[in-house]
């Protein structure tokens, strides 16, 4: 087997600061403001790093041999011709970081449906842009509606202590809801609501490339599977999504406040997610 190193791309990193860079200028220009770097000096920038890997390629510096004085060389290797125009140059992924403050950026100061009304803040989402497991629930609470952050209520406690029995922390699961803005009364969202909001938590889906989506609850449950039937159906089994995720339904932790009795069933559920991702299951019971 070929060692993995021989496929490792020495200058990702360097694409990467270039990706950056051009990605802050443009931020800057869209709102008006004066560029700190001239097209010039960017076009430079990326010519010279054109040079340089098309010469690094050719022959890595590491590898050419120092020449004796008494040696004489004809012919070194013939070396690809340097692209005319930068473009030729492969344009850097952008990250799932930059990709979520583009998408947090397009959704505003939204005015899409009637929540916007009664809001004091959008909750857009918190964790890890690349995680491999989310957890998506139905819109904030009064606790969340406050902070700007999703479950951070009681509820949101007892969550978080559902993640820390998997052996994880918040910091290392991405955590969003299906709307952004609070319903009145903490009530379900609407058909409506979820339409308006419904694109912006698509693109975080994609956007961070989860392999799990745990959702809470019935309404986060039917946003994403289109489904009717009720969370005691659906849970416990995963059903398939967009991209190849993998939906794992389980009960909102609010639901297990007023319903201690099953919290053992979606800590079964949780078991289940932690096998799926090859995660150690801990010697610790229900949270």
């Amino acid at each position: 087997m070929a060692d993995e190193a021989e496929h490792t791309d020495p200058f990702a990193a360097l694409r990467t600061v270039l990706g950056d860079v051009e990605f802050a200028l443009e931020r800057m220009r869209a709102r008006g403001a004066e560029a700190s770097c001239s097209d010039a000096a960017l076009e430079a920038l990326r010519r010279g790093l054109t040079d340089f890997l098309t010469i690094e390629s050719a022959a890595p510096l590491e590898t050419i041999a120092p020449v004796a004085p008494s040696e004489t060389t004809e012919h070194v290797g013939e070396v690809a011709p340097v692209p005319k125009s930068s473009s030729d140059l492969p344009k850097p992924e952008r990250s799932a970081a930059r990709m979520l403050v583009e998408i947090r950026e397009d959704l505003g100061d939204c005015t899409r449906c009637k929540l916007h009304a009664e809001r004091k803040n959008i909750v857009f989402g918190v964790g890890n842009p690349d995680a491999e497991l989310m957890f998506v629930g139905e819109g904030p609470g009064a606790d969340e509606d406050e902070q700007g952050e999703p479950f951070v209520g009681r509820a949101g406690q007892l969550l978080t202590k559902m993640i820390q029995a998997m052996g994880k922390q918040r910091s290392d699961i991405y955590i969003a809801n299906v709307v952004k803005c609070r319903p009145p009364g903490n009530r379900a969202p609407t058909p409506d609501e979820v339409a308006a909001c419904g694109p912006f938590l698509r693109r975080q889906i994609e956007a961070i490339g989860p392999k799990i989506i745990c959702t809470l609850g019935n309404a986060a449950t039917s946003a994403l599977l289109g489904k009717n039937e009720g969370i005691t159906k659906l849970r416990g089994t995963f059903h398939p999504f967009e991209g190849g995720v993998l939906v794992m339904p389980t009960y909102h932790p609010a639901y297990l406040l007023r319903s201690p009795d099953h919290k053992k069933d979606a800590w079964n559920d949780l078991q289940q997610v932690m096998t799926e991702l090859g995660w150690p299951i801990p010697k610790r019971g229900a949270p």
